[in-house]
């Protein structure tokens, strides 16, 4: 899953550095970026199959090798093309870019690529892009759609997602409805408004789709309804304000294109979604697929039960949650285990030494590790954490090179612990004195 992370804004260095750029000139597949890409796609005849990558991203560098022999084999058929979506978010984001790799084909209609769900192989991606190319001649031929100019694109019947807010309708649907809403006021007479209504169309479309309807794009024709203008204070055309939940209204302040508006409309929807998931380890399958589906997995070893009890340990637990929702943002897994549970674990990434609760934050890719070494608190937590994300703060490799064997467990019940029941046994049937003096030293 995506989180926004991928939309954060510094690149990690140091722990969290992975390798930038998988294709270079040399190859056959086209690297794309907000520069060239509205020249290289949108603007081009040809047919294009595209992998959103993040450098990170382990499934992304077992894909390197199988792209770039598809754009050999299709060279001078279909252009193949990459755009690093960690560096470059809001073109990942204009297109809807919630995971990585993602493969979208660009055919007749360059707004509405389709997106790539067949076998990794370049033998699959290969006749996938042929049976589209089949497809895109037979629809010239016939004379449907084929042209290429983006600026022709209709985007008609997409202005549905844009919803008409009025003096009746607007504190029920927006400021009651708990969810966040980009309200454009407009004038019917207004040139700049004309031009943003097709990218406000098309960016309602995408922000619909991408945020499972929790973020909203609206529109006031501010001439009729005076009464909410006159409220908001709006002055000129357009003006473009963001409402959430229990806050004062603020000022959109980005670009007016649909990319801009998406991105924004994805940044509002991280802050607002729930915080990662907080998982025990309970088996190896747990802390592998954390640990390869996130940049970087944060382990807390927490005391046995029996010294801390239930609460002691629910502390734990509501601390790390609230690291979580407070990096939320970051491509991040979080796991706990219980001291002893893992004792390989805890080995091969030296915990014991500093003693319970301890945490370890994971880059699995490169099996580096970082321990922290302050308060098992939300400011010691936090400081380690953010030094992370600068790339500062000493790493060590993983204890064997590899994630070591994981015992599987049973879940913690959410009570305290209890101590194990001895045997009972009775002496009274044991003359003790009996055997005193017999053995002769």
């Amino acid at each position: 899953h995506w989180t926004g992370a991928q939309r954060s804004t510094g690149i990690m260095r140091g722990l969290l550095l992975g390798k930038k750029g998988f294709y270079s000139a040399n190859d056959d597949v086209v690297e794309l970026n907000p520069s060239n890409f509205n020249r290289e796609v949108l603007q081009s005849d040809s047919l294009w199959i595209i992998e959103f990558y993040a450098p990170w991203c382990g499934h992304c560098q077992s894909l390197t090798a199988d792209w770039k022999k598809t754009a050999t084999a299709l060279k001078g058929i279909v252009k193949v093309g990459a755009v690093d979506a960690d560096q470059h978010k809001s073109l990942g984001g204009q297109y809807g870019v919630r995971g990585f790799p993602s493969i979208k084909i660009f055919g007749a209609n360059k707004s509405k690529p389709d997106d790539y769900q067949g076998g990794r192989s370049s033998q699959a991606i290969v006749d996938a892009a042929l049976n589209t190319l089949r497809t895109l001649v037979k629809d010239r031929m016939s004379g449907r759609s084929g042209g290429s100019d983006y600026s022709r694109q209709s985007v008609s019947g997409t202005k549905k997602n844009v919803v008409e807010l009025t003096d009746d309708n607007f504190d029920r649907l927006v400021l009651d409805s708990g969810e966040v809403w980009l309200v454009e006021f407009f004038a019917p007479w207004c040139g700049h408004c004309k031009s943003l209504e097709p990218e406000w169309a098309a960016a309602a479309s995408a922000v619909k789709e991408q945020t499972k309807d929790k973020v909203h794009l609206g529109a006031v024709d501010a001439t009729v309804h005076q009464g909410l203008a006159s409220r908001y204070g709006v002055r000129g055309f357009p003006t473009i304000k963001i409402f959430k939940k229990g806050e004062e209204p603020e000022d959109y302040q980005g670009g007016r294109t649909r990319g801009d508006i998406i991105a924004r409309a994805l940044d509002l929807f991280s802050d607002n979604a729930a915080p990662p998931e907080l998982l025990e380890i309970l088996n190896a399958d747990v802390l592998k697929k954390t640990c390869d589906d996130y940049q970087l997995c944060v382990i807390a070893v927490l005391p046995h039960i029996l010294d801390t009890g239930a609460a002691g340990r629910n502390s734990y637990l509501e601390v790390m949650m609230k690291m979580a929702e407070k990096y939320k943002k970051k491509m991040w897994g979080w796991l706990w285990t219980e001291a002893g549970a893992q004792m390989e674990l805890e080995a091969s990434l030296g915990i014991g030494g500093f003693g319970y609760p301890a945490m370890t934050a994971i880059n699995a890719r490169k099996m580096k590790f970082a321990l922290l070494k302050g308060s098992f608190s939300e400011t010691g937590i936090h400081e380690f954490l953010r030094d992370l994300s600068v790339g500062r703060g000493s790493t060590a490799t993983v204890g064997g090179g590899a994630l070591p064997k994981i015992n599987s467990v049973d879940a913690w019940d959410g009570k305290d612990g209890e101590l194990p029941v001895e045997d009972d046994y009775d002496l009274s049937d044991v003359d003790l004195d009996d055997d005193i003096g017999k053995e002769e030293l």
